[in-house]
């Protein structure tokens, strides 16, 4: 099975919204990579939307897309949170999170209703924002010696890396996420500096 080098997400948030029957679908989708991060966002919109009747929601999660949740708020099973994630799946999108805020218009709308008010506000935020396609990545630490930190800082630059995290305490670290693709190469050559060490994390 060949390994996956790149994705689709969404660059920023955008904004989606569907009516039927008095009720407004006010729908949200956003980047985002982890359950801290998508507890932020719900909370924000919880906040702004306080009079809102539901707040639905589904996401996404890896490469692969292999995390992922769904959640009805109180609709009835399926209804809504399970239309959202197939939006998600049928864009192929992963490290998305896409939220749909219900305003109760006093009609009932059915379970066919409600499947088909939370999948057409999902599809509109999604259609309303950039899909964007990232580089899938690996997070690997280089250690080395403070005499060494010129030249791992001018390998850095010249192979274009993203720098996550830095300890330049007494033995130097980077923590540097590397294209997957291309991961092998450049870790042969950061290795090839002398008394530098890169690990996996």
């Amino acid at each position: 099975m060949s390994v996956k080098t790149t994705y689709k997400t969404v660059q920023g948030i955008s904004e989606g919204l569907y009516r039927e029957k008095g009720s407004k679908f006010i729908a949200y989708a956003a980047p985002c990579s982890s359950e801290l991060q998508a507890k932020e966002l719900l909370e924000s919109w919880r906040k702004e939307h306080h009079q809102a009747r539901h707040l639905c929601y589904a996401y996404r999660f890896g490469a692969e897309g292999l995390v992922f949740r769904a959640n009805d708020d109180g609709e009835p099973g399926n209804s809504a949170g399970t239309p959202i994630l197939g939006q998600l799946q049928s864009f192929d999108l992963t490290d998305v999170l896409v939220c749909v805020v219900r305003y109760f218009g006093g009609t009932k709308l059915g379970v066919g209703g409600l499947v088909q008010a939370y999948k057409s506000a999902a599809r509109d935020a999604i259609e309303n924002g950039e899909i964007i396609e990232k580089q899938v990545q690996v997070l690997v630490n280089v250690s080395f010696s403070f005499a060494q930190m010129p030249f791992v800082l001018h390998a850095i630059k010249q192979l274009n890396l993203e720098v996550v995290s830095r300890d330049l305490s007494e033995q130097c670290m980077l923590q540097i996420a590397l294209p997957i693709a291309e991961s092998a190469r450049i870790i042969e050559e950061i290795s090839s500096l002398p008394s530098v060490v890169v690990e996996h994390i």
